[in-house]
């Protein structure tokens, strides 16, 4: 009987663990980056990632795509919702981009997704969602409001350059999305997450050649975080994800994924001191409600 206890405490924590897991992302990048620059920290973390997860699908009997253009969407799609995804934020929060705000402008993802849904996949939005669209607008502007001090510029402590790469990070995951849901049909999870680490590790590996010196300090930080990164994100809470949605919890994940940002931006304050004004966190609640209208508007 208390096993069986234990088991279902388990199964109930998995979904919140994942998401747990899934906010230290944006805290990882704000270790690691003192040490690498971001296109090389990212294309380090993506190689090491493949070597781990090309004998686990071998291992665990996993599926690979079936066909070369399955390989290819896979590949692309992946180039968007990992790479310009991931090198947008990290890039970001290399210029100055505080992590809980960046978490929270990328956490606008399924907003954005929802209203790109319907020039570029034929699905209409219903008022409700168009409401949300305008709700999470409002609380981005409150957010942005609250972190800026009285007298200074609007993006002071971070700039314009920052806030672009992490719009390119939002929209390349939107864009992503919508691929991945057009052209990825029946492509399996650990097969296909592989193609996908494939497509954007040539991207952010083309970035940190034409871009970046590449020198990295191996630092016992930047190792640990490296390790944290890849082993515990890419790895693990990959599975995790393949673990719940077997179980038929795809949904719920969805739902918690709402809590990212505010617990990216609590983590951020405890190990970074970033402000958290009244202002930004009554902005964030509605950003966040914006979401959560426009994902759920639909009949």
């Amino acid at each position: 009987m208390t096993m069986e206890r234990h088991r279902r405490a388990w199964l109930a924590a998995m979904p919140l663990l994942f998401v747990a897991l899934w906010s230290t992302g944006f805290i990882g990048a704000k270790f690691g980056l003192p040490y690498a620059e971001p296109f090389t920290f990212l294309s380090v973390r993506f190689v090491l990632t493949l070597l781990l997860l090309v004998p686990l699908v071998i291992l665990l009997g996993g599926d690979w795509p079936r066909s070369p253009a399955l390989w290819g969407h896979a590949a692309v799609s992946g180039l968007l919702v990992h790479g310009a995804y991931l090198g947008g934020v990290f890039y970001g929060i290399e210029l100055g981009m505080p992590a809980g705000l960046a978490s929270l402008l990328v956490g606008l993802q399924p907003l954005l997704t929802a209203a790109l849904s319907g020039p570029l996949l034929g699905e209409r939005l219903v008022p409700r969602q168009w409401l949300g669209l305008v709700v999470g607008l409002v609380g981005v502007a409150l957010v942005l409001g609250g972190k800026r001090d009285p007298g200074t510029a609007l993006f002071a402590g971070f700039g314009v350059a920052a806030l672009g790469a992490v719009v390119v990070a939002l929209v390349g995951i939107s864009l992503g999305t919508l691929y991945q849901k057009h052209f990825c049909a029946g492509m399996p999870l650990l097969g296909g997450t592989v193609a996908q680490y494939l497509g954007a590790g040539a991207l952010l590996g083309l970035g940190a050649l034409t871009f970046e010196t590449r020198a990295i300090d191996w630092t016992p930080t930047f190792l640990l975080t490296l390790g944290w990164l890849v082993l515990v994100l890419s790895i693990s809470a990959i599975l995790l994800l393949m673990t719940l949605i077997e179980r038929g919890e795809a949904s719920r994940v969805a739902s918690l994924f709402y809590l990212v940002p505010p617990a990216t931006a609590l983590e951020a304050w405890w190990l970074f001191d970033e402000r958290l004004p009244a202002l930004s966190l009554i902005g964030m609640a509605v950003a966040i409600t914006g979401v959560v209208m426009a994902v759920r508007g639909r009949p």
